[in-house]
């Protein structure tokens, strides 16, 4: 493993995503995933970078209880800011439909936030990418949602996927973020751990 600091501990990562999964294991890092299911709910208030930390947060609690002293856990979660909104995973194909079109021809926020806790010490940060999309058609948010499904990605769409291809004009910021996982940003905190 790259980041020897780390090999007294057994990482967990706190996440069914397959973006973050791949991300983790390409910087090197061996880890487990375990899973407890949270309410993904925040307060009323708090500001864009705070809600993902807060929700990254939330996600390590289930896990404090339980853990030994070689125990690192990661937890993460990603909101896609749009003109003062927050936009979560869609429930539905009418939901995808609708924030695709409040995406549509604008910039939008991804923000990630991360959380790293042991049984001694809880660090979280949050990264910050602006997304710059064209005027999508309603064919082409329709093809999109048809055939990618984006039910499982904040703000119903994954920038890795056919909807990144055409609609993203560019971006400023980690492409990683809008993935799901910061991953120069985590490497750097994990070298500090």
């Amino acid at each position: 493993m790259i980041l020897n600091n780390l090999g007294n501990y057994r990482i967990v990562l706190a996440s069914k995503s397959p973006r973050r999964q791949k991300l983790l294991a390409d910087l090197g890092i061996d880890f487990v995933t375990e899973i407890h299911e949270v309410g993904e709910v925040f307060p009323e208030g708090l500001p864009m970078e705070e809600i993902p930390q807060y929700l990254a947060r939330l996600k390590a609690e289930p896990f404090v209880g339980n853990m030994s002293d070689h125990d690192l856990v990661i937890t993460s979660d990603t909101i896609v800011y749009v003109e003062g909104e927050v936009l979560g995973k869609p429930a539905d194909y009418d939901e995808a439909v609708e924030m695709m079109y409040k995406l549509s021809g604008r910039r939008h926020e991804v923000v990630t936030g991360v959380c790293l806790t042991s049984k001694s010490k809880q660090v979280s940060f949050a990264s910050v990418t602006d997304v710059f999309f064209k005027s999508l058609s309603r064919d082409e948010i329709d093809y999109y949602i048809t055939h990618y499904k984006p039910y499982d990605k904040a703000g119903a769409y994954g920038i890795q996927e056919w909807i990144g291809y055409i609609g993203i004009e560019r971006i400023e910021g980690s492409y990683f973020n809008v993935m799901g996982l910061p991953v120069q940003h985590l490497y750097e905190e994990l070298r500090k751990w």
